[in-house]
C-alpha cells in the first residue's frame, strides 16, 4: 500500500512546482525596465550673432537713353547684355530736322550782325549829337534780343544733333533694347544701360535688428548662381523710415563687382555680424522635434535621476551644435542618446 501512495504525492509536488515557476515568470514580466541614456553637460559661451537675409541685386545707376523728340531710328548699335563704355554710340536717328535748325542758326547769326551794326551806328550818331539816347536804348534792346535768339537757335541745333547720335553717359551693360531700326521713338527708352561696377544689394532688417546695423559694417554675400563662392560688400545706406507693410527697414550694401560677375536681378543671401552674446550651446543630438508641430525639445537630466522635457528656442546651427535662445540653463546635463523611450518625469539610468 505505501508503494502505490508515493506516486500520487510525487506527481502533485511536480505540478505545484511547475505552477509556481509560471507565476514567477509572469510576475517578472510585469516589472518596468528603466531606460538607459547618455548625457552631456552644457554651458554658455560667446556666440557671434549672425543675421541672414534674402537679397536682390540692383544696378548702382540706370540710364534710359532716348530722344527727347519723336524721330525715326536709323541704327541701333548695341544689343542686350553687351557692355558699353561712357561716350560710346548706341543709336543713330534720322537727321531730317538738323538742316532746318542749321538754317535757323544762320538766320539768327545774320540778324545779330545787322542789329549790331545799327546799334554801333546809333551810338556814334549820339556821340556827335545826331541822335537821341532813346534811340540808342531801343537799339541796345534789339541787340540783346538778337543775341538771345542766336543762343536759342544754337541750343536747339545742338540738342537736335545730340538726339540724332545717342551715346551712353556711363560705362555699364545694356539691360534693355525696346526698338528696331525703322521704328519711331515712343514712350519707352531706345536702350537702357545699367552701371554694374559697383552694384547695390538690397535687404530688409527688422526693427529689433536695426540698432545693430550701421553704415560701413562688412557683409558676406552668396549667390545661387555661384554656389558657395563668397563675395564681400559694405553697408552703404540704412533707410531712416520703416516699410508700413513689412515693418522692416531697407538696407543697401555696395559690392565692388570688379569682375562684373554679379548682375542686376540675381538672387542672393547676405550675412551680417550683429555682435556677440552668451548662449547655451547643445549638441544637435540633444534636440528632439515634436511630431506634428514645429516645436523642439531637450531632455534635461535632474539630480533625482529623472528627466524633464524642456521646450527650447533654437538659434543658429553651429556645425554639429545648436545655439539655444531659451529652455536650458547653463551647467545642465542634457540627454544626447536614448530619447526614443523617454517621457517627461520618468527615471533613467545613465550609461557609464
Amino acid at each position: 500500500m505505501k508503494k502505490y501512495l508515493i506516486y500520487p504525492l510525487t506527481l502533485a509536488a511536480v505540478m505545484l512546482s511547475a505552477c509556481s515557476g509560471k507565476e514567477e515568470k509572469a510576475d517578472s514580466g510585469k516589472e518596468t525596465t528603466v531606460p538607459t541614456v547618455k548625457i552631456e553637460r552644457v554651458d554658455s559661451r560667446t556666440v557671434d550673432q549672425l543675421g541672414t537675409y534674402t537679397a536682390s541685386v540692383e544696378a548702382q545707376i540706370i540710364n534710359n537713353i532716348s530722344s527727347n523728340t519723336p524721330n525715326r531710328i536709323k541704327q541701333i548699335l548695341v544689343d542686350e547684355g553687351q557692355r558699353v563704355s561712357a561716350g560710346q554710340r548706341v543709336a543713330v536717328l534720322d537727321d531730317v530736322n538738323t538742316f532746318g535748325y542749321e538754317t535757323q542758326v544762320d538766320n539768327a547769326r545774320a540778324n545779330l550782325k545787322n542789329v549790331d551794326v545799327n546799334y554801333n551806328r546809333a551810338v556814334e550818331l549820339f556821340k556827335i549829337g545826331g541822335g537821341t539816347k532813346q534811340q540808342v536804348d531801343a537799339m541796345e534792346i534789339q541787340l540783346v534780343n538778337a543775341k538771345n535768339a542766336l543762343a536759342q537757335a544754337e541750343r536747339t541745333l545742338r540738342n537736335a544733333r545730340e538726339n540724332t547720335v545717342l551715346t551712353s553717359p556711363i560705362s555699364g551693360v545694356v539691360t534693355a533694347r525696346n526698338y528696331d531700326p525703322g521704328d519711331m521713338t515712343g514712350n519707352l527708352p531706345i536702350v537702357t544701360v545699367a552701371r554694374i561696377q559697383p552694384v547695390k544689394i538690397v535687404i530688409n532688417v527688422t526693427e529689433s535688428e536695426l540698432p545693430r546695423v550701421r553704415k560701413g559694417m562688412p557683409a558676406e554675400i552668396r549667390f545661387d548662381t555661384y554656389g558657395d563662392e563668397e563675395f564681400r560688400g559694405t553697408v552703404s545706406t540704412v533707410m531712416p523710415t520703416v516699410d508700413p507693410q513689412s515693418r522692416t527697414f531697407g538696407v543697401e550694401i555696395t559690392l565692388a563687382n570688379a569682375d562684373g560677375k554679379v548682375l542686376p536681378g540675381m538672387f542672393g543671401r547676405v550675412t551680417l555680424n550683429l555682435g556677440k552674446a552668451d548662449r547655451v550651446v547643445v549638441p544637435d543630438k540633444a534636440v528632439v522635434k515634436q511630431q506634428g508641430s514645429g516645436n523642439q525639445y531637450v531632455y534635461v537630466y535632474n539630480s533625482d535621476g529623472t528627466v524633464s522635457y524642456n521646450q527650447v528656442q533654437l538659434g543658429q546651427r553651429l556645425g554639429s551644435e545648436y545655439e539655444l535662445l531659451s529652455g536650458v540653463e547653463p551647467g545642465s546635463q542634457v540627454v544626447i542618446s536614448g530619447q526614443a523611450r523617454l517621457a517627461d518625469g520618468i527615471k533613467v539610468n545613465v550609461a557609464k
